[in-house]
């Protein structure tokens, strides 16, 4: 039993360990909330379609970086510690944040522009390889077996308030600005303030402590010996990898997509569709860590099969009904209902990964089952999502891909139940 001051450090360390996934975020999803104005900045082209895109593309360009980042950055966390491998991804999102923020419009440099912009998302995908897993691995370790849930919740939580702040300014923003100043430089504002963030979140990372876990074990003692370790339990990746597609698609449905979603598909008002985008972060902020206390109640399985289900039987319904007559109510209910499937599936499948992760490569494990699930489905659901509705003319379609999704992780979940004790002694080794 933890004494209140145990609790209060452990919070603490909670908060330092998630200030880089706020950064993260808040940087990543103010691209996606902007895209509109980034397109026309960095790919003009003679269709607005063709331009949103290219830009959207660029965003999940970016993925593409994300399993180097997970090897070469998880074996460093693996290596050399939890803590300086936080301190090294924080270092290399503030490259990209920065990258963004200063490149000048594809007008004043021409073809330069959506070059550097995209080397900047590039360097911003590698540290984002090991960056959510790294922390939920820290946070795993610093939790108790009983409460191991609730603590990891919190990773995804510190993420919902970074999409809390970018989309609270996009409603400032898009209320107070007329079009031509947005389209001008007002698109920038929220990238600067991300980059006045970068120095307190430095001082908060720089104070984290390393997890005792990590300082009793034997560690792997190279990159190699780690991906033969990784090969040797290749069930459980790929276990990790459908089951986290479903997750990661949700996630950048409901709080990345949102406000394109809402212009491109629902012709609602920006200000009114950043105001959606805000109260549905909200509401993952405060749901992650009650699905996590949840599935430390009564297990991770019932959640991770019982989650998807309840999508399957509901995405394409309630989208239907919101399609059919938009408006800020509808939509509104829609965001809130998903984002609720959403935050209880990730509050017990995030705190499920780390449980089954032999400890000998849990960060670099964790962060190429990650990797790879957005890398080939999670970032790419905005253009994925954007491309269906375009290709179906339904603007509905969307909840077919979410729907895939959760078909996967049904299946998945089925199969890794039969195989539980072994994944179980496989873990411990």
């Amino acid at each position: 039993m933890l004494s209140p001051e145990q609790r209060r450090e452990k919070m603490k360390a909670v908060i330092r360990a998630g200030s880089g996934n706020f950064l993260e975020l808040y940087d990543f999803l103010v691209y996606v909330y902007f895209a509109t104005y980034i397109a026309k900045a960095f790919f003009p082209t003679k269709s607005e379609f063709m331009s949103l895109m290219l830009a959207l593309g660029t965003y999940g360009v970016a993925s593409i970086a994300r399993p180097f980042g997970a090897v070469i950055l998880g074996s460093y966390m693996d290596r050399k510690g939890r803590r300086k491998g936080l301190i090294l991804t924080l270092s290399l999102m503030a490259v990209g944040t920065v990258s963004l923020a200063v490149t000048p419009t594809y007008m004043a440099i021409g073809i330069l522009a959506p070059l550097l912009v995209t080397l900047g998302r590039v360097i911003q995908g590698f540290s984002l390889g090991v960056e959510a897993g790294g922390v939920n691995v820290y946070l795993s370790e610093i939790a108790t077996p009983k409460n191991r849930g609730f603590y990891c919740a919190w990773q995804a939580a510190s993420q919902a308030l970074g999409v809390m702040v970018a989309t609270g300014l996009g409603a400032v923003l898009t209320a107070t600005l007329t079009a031509s100043d947005m389209e001008a430089w007002g698109w920038r504002v929220p990238l600067i303030v991300g980059c006045m963030i970068v120095p307190v979140l430095f001082w908060l990372r720089r104070s984290l402590q390393e997890t005792e876990y990590f300082e009793h074990s034997t560690h792997a003692r190279s990159t190699l010996e780690i991906l033969k370790i990784l090969a040797a339990h290749w069930q459980i990746v790929a276990i990790g990898v459908a089951l986290t597609i479903l997750n990661t698609s949700m996630f950048y449905f409901v709080n990345g997509y949102t406000t394109t979603f809402g212009s491109q598909a629902l012709h609602l008002p920006p200000v009114s569709n950043f105001i959606v985008a805000f109260i549905v972060a909200t509401a993952s902020f405060i749901m992650l860590p009650i699905g996590g206390i949840i599935a430390d109640r009564i297990g991770r399985w019932p959640m991770v099969i019982g989650v998807p289900i309840l999508v399957v039987a509901t995405s394409y319904l309630a989208l239907s009904w919101l399609v059919a007559a938009p408006s800020f109510s509808r939509f509104l209910i829609v965001e809130f209902w998903l984002a609720i499937l959403y935050a209880m599936y990730a509050g017990a499948l995030v705190p499920l990964l780390t449980e089954i992760m032999p400890a000998k490569v849990r960060s670099s494990g964790y962060a190429i089952i990650l990797s790879l699930a957005n890398g080939m489905f999670g970032t790419f659901t905005p253009t994925i999502a954007l491309g269906l509705t375009e290709l179906l003319q339904d603007r509905a379609a969307p909840a077919l891909w979410l729907s895939a999704g959760a078909l996967i992780s049904i299946c998945t979940g089925l199969l890794a139940l039969r195989l539980a004790p072994k994944l179980a002694l496989q873990a411990a080794e």
